[in-house]
C-alpha cells in the first residue's frame, strides 16, 4: 500500500540506506542486524482520593521521598546518565523543571511526576519486562505515601506550566541554548515515552537518514499509542492534546552523534551529540503518548525496528509536520489518510521483519489494534462516559481538585 500522494515523503539528500536484515541484495543475503533496545516511562501521579497530583499542589520533597526509597543498583551505570544535578541518580527520577539563581545554582525543581527508565538491553522482551518490574516496585513504595502511578499523555486539569516568577538573566541564556531548552516548559504537561534504540555499527549517514524518515512517518505512527483525550477538566474532543500542543515545538525522533562534526541545524533538533559512550548512536523516539499497558511499548519498538530496517518508505523530514500532527491529534486512526499511512507504515515494517518471529508476532498484535482503530484514549473515554473516574475527573460530577 502506497502513501496518499498528499503525504509521501521527499528524497532529503541524506541517502537512503542499503538493505539490512536477511534479504537478497544484490545475490547475496546481508547478515541479520542486532539491535538494543530501552525504554524511559513518564508516570502521572494521583492522590488516593483520585485527585490528580502534579506541580501545582505536589512538592519535589514529597516525590523524592519515593525514589528515595527506592533502591540504588551500581550495574546501572554506565548505561544511565545521571545529569549535572544528581537528580537522575537511579532508574526512577524527578521528571519536573528545574529553576536557577543568577550564578546557575539550583534552587528548586517543580515536579511533573516520575520517570522510569530502563538500561539497555538486548531485546524488546527484556526491557519490557525490566519496566514492569520497575514500575511494580514504584507502585508500592508511592501507594505507601499516599499517591499511585497513571498513565495518561496530558495533564487533564490544566494545559500549561506558568513559569513563576519569570526567568532571570542567566536562566534566559541557559534556556536559549538549543530548541528543546527553550520549549521545556511545554513537557510539564505532557507525559510520554521516550523509546530507544540501537544497531551497533551503523554509521552517522545512516543514523541520520533514520532519524528523518522516523520523523516523517510520526503522524501515522503516533495514533497507536493515543491517550489523551482530557485537556482542562474534560474531553477536548480529540484523543491526543499531547500531540497537539508538543509534537512540532518539539522533536519526534532525536539521533545521537559521536561528535558535532555532523550536527544538523533544525529547531527542533533532529541531531544531537551523545552525553556517555551509551548514548552514540541511539535512535530516541519522543512522540508517542504514554501507554497504559507497556506491552503496546513493545510492539512499537518492534515497528520502529521493521522501519529502521526497510529500505522501501521514501519519505524524509529533518522536522516533525506540525499540521499534520495536529490533524492526527484530532481523529487519529479514524482519518482516512492517517489511517493509510499507518497501514502502510505497519506493513513496510512488517515485511523487514521476515525471518523475527518475536517481532512479527508483536507486529501482528499491533496490526490487530490498527484494525479495530485502538488507541487507549478510546478506552479512556468509554470509562469516563460510563461514570468512572480517570485520571482524576468523572462525568457527573465536577473535576476532582489537582
Amino acid at each position: 500500500m502506497r502513501l496518499p500522494s498528499s503525504a509521501r515523503g521527499y528524497r532529503s539528500g541524506l541517502g537512503v540506506p542499503a538493505p539490512t536484515s536477511d534479504q537478497a541484495a544484490g545475490g547475496r543475503v546481508v547478515p541479520t542486524r542486532v539491535f538494543r533496545y530501552g525504554i524511559e516511562h513518564e508516570c502521572a501521579l494521583l492522590r488516593l482520593d483520585g485527585s490528580f497530583a502534579d506541580f501545582t499542589g505536589t512538592g519535589f520533597d514529597e516525590l523524592q521521598a519515593i525514589v528515595d526509597a527506592l533502591p540504588e543498583d551500581p550495574d546501572d551505570y554506565p548505561d544511565l546518565r545521571v545529569g549535572d544535578q544528581g537528580i537522575k541518580l537511579k532508574r526512577w527520577y524527578i521528571e519536573g523543571f528545574e529553576r536557577f539563581d543568577e550564578a546557575g545554582g539550583l534552587l528548586r525543581c517543580d515536579p511533573k511526576g516520575i520517570e522510569i527508565r530502563t538500561r539497555i538491553h538486548d531485546s524488546i522482551d527484556e526491557a519490557v519486562d525490566a519496566l514492569r518490574a520497575d514500575q511494580a516496585l514504584l507502585e508500592a513504595e508511592a501507594l505507601a505515601r499516599g499517591l499511585r502511578t497513571t498513565a495518561i499523555g496530558f495533564n487533564p486539569m490544566r494545559s500549561e506550566y506558568p513559569i513563576v516568577p519569570p526567568l532571570n538573566g542567566w536562566e534566559r541564556a541557559h534556556r536559549t541554548a538549543s530548541p528543546e531548552e527553550r520549549t521545556a516548559h511545554l513537557h510539564m504537561v505532557t507525559y510520554g515515552p521516550d523509546l530507544n534504540l540501537s544497531c551497533p555499527g551503523m554509521g552517522v549517514d545512516e543514523l541520520i537518514d533514520v532519524g528523518a524518515k522516523l520523523t516523517f512517518y510520526s503522524p501515522y505512527l503516533v495514533p497507536l499509542s493515543f491517550s489523551s483525550p482530557f485537556r482542562d477538566g474534560g474531553p477536548w474532543g480529540g484523543l491526543s492534546a499531547r500531540t497537539q500542543l508538543r509534537t512540532g515545538a518539539r522533536p519526534a525522533v532525536m539521533v545521537f552523534l559521536p561528535d558535532a562534526s555532523r550536527m544538523i541545524m533544525a529547531d527542533p533538533s533532529l541531531t544531537q551529540v551523545a552525553r556517555l559512550p551509551a548514548e552514540v548512536g541511539r535512535i530516541e523516539f519522543k512522540a508517542f503518548d504514554a501507554c497504559p499497558d507497556v506491552a503496546l511499548y513493545g510492539e512499537l519498538l518492534s515497528l520502529l525496528t521493521g522501519l529502521v530496517l526497510d529500505t522501501t518508505l521514501p519519505g524524509r523530514r529533518i522536522t516533525p509536520d506540525a499540521e499534520l500532527h495536529r490533524r492526527c491529534a484530532c481523529e487519529g486512526l479514524a482519518d482516512p489518510m492517517i489511517h493509510d499511512g499507518a497501514v502502510a507504515a505497519v506493513e513496510a515494517a512488517t515485511a523487514a521483519l521476515a525471518g523475527r518471529p518475536a517481532d512479527l508476532a508483536r507486529m501482528a498484535a499491533l496490526r490487530g489494534r490498527l484494525d479495530r482503530g485502538e488507541s487507549p484514549a478510546q478506552d479512556m473515554l468509554a470509562r469516563y462516559a460510563a461514570g468512572e473516574t480517570v485520571a482524576g475527573m468523572r462525568r457527573d460530577q465536577a473535576p476532582l481538585p489537582g
